[in-house]
């Protein structure tokens, strides 16, 4: 099959890492933890896969589609990172601002999107695509579906082993975290589309 001529092992795992970093499922475990102890039991696999199917139409249609509706990629970044940080305020300040009492809800939003295939996420698949084949990139996205699958399942048991009052503590770390990488997220698209609208 012509997909598969470009495949290279090297390239998977390069994917898989970068994506991985920024996807960063195993720092968002408290969050995980929160939502779970909020909305009940998580829908792993559904949400796993609808962040996976995210990330691959993206990989290919999303510059299209963000041109077709007039918005640009440092635009919905910044929209991702409101979104990212009203989560973290959720989790320092104690507040609820999200008022979804699904399950099923919750494992799309926040988790799919934008905690798993968020703005950061989905921008990083589109310039992976700039340098490695495609074959390679659905690859790596696959293997991290698969790990935040297992990551998402294991909530449970992850919530008894952290102990309440340690899960306390790292939901305000996380939290304050979470603000720091939504306020980056924000001010470096922020700079990025006033220049292009200065270059413009």
């Amino acid at each position: 099959m012509e997909i598969l001529d470009g495949f290279s092992f090297k390239e998977v795992v390069t994917s898989f890492m970068v994506l991985f970093a920024v996807i960063d499922i195993i720092g968002s475990v408290p969050i995980i933890v929160s939502l779970q102890q909020k909305f009940g039991q998580i829908e792993a696999g559904r949400a796993a896969l609808t962040a996976g199917a995210i990330m691959i139409v993206f990989l290919f249609v999303g510059n299209k589609i963000l041109k077709l509706i007039g918005v640009d990629v440092n635009s919905f970044a910044i929209a991702g990172a409101f979104v990212i940080f009203v989560i973290a305020l959720e989790m320092i300040l104690g507040i609820e601002i999200n008022k979804t009492t699904e399950a099923k809800a919750a494992s799309i939003v926040p988790i799919a999107f934008p905690l798993v295939a968020g703005a950061g996420t989905l921008t990083t698949a589109l310039s992976l695509r700039a340098e490695f084949h495609d074959i390679n990139i659905i690859l790596g996205i696959v293997l991290n579906t698969i790990f935040v699958y297992l990551v998402l399942k294991s909530a449970k048991w992850l919530e008894r082993k952290i102990g309440d009052a340690t899960l306390m503590i790292l939901q305000k770390v996380f939290g304050i975290i979470l603000l720091a990488i939504s306020i980056k997220l924000f001010t470096a698209n922020f700079a990025q589309l006033v220049q292009n609208y200065i270059n413009f």
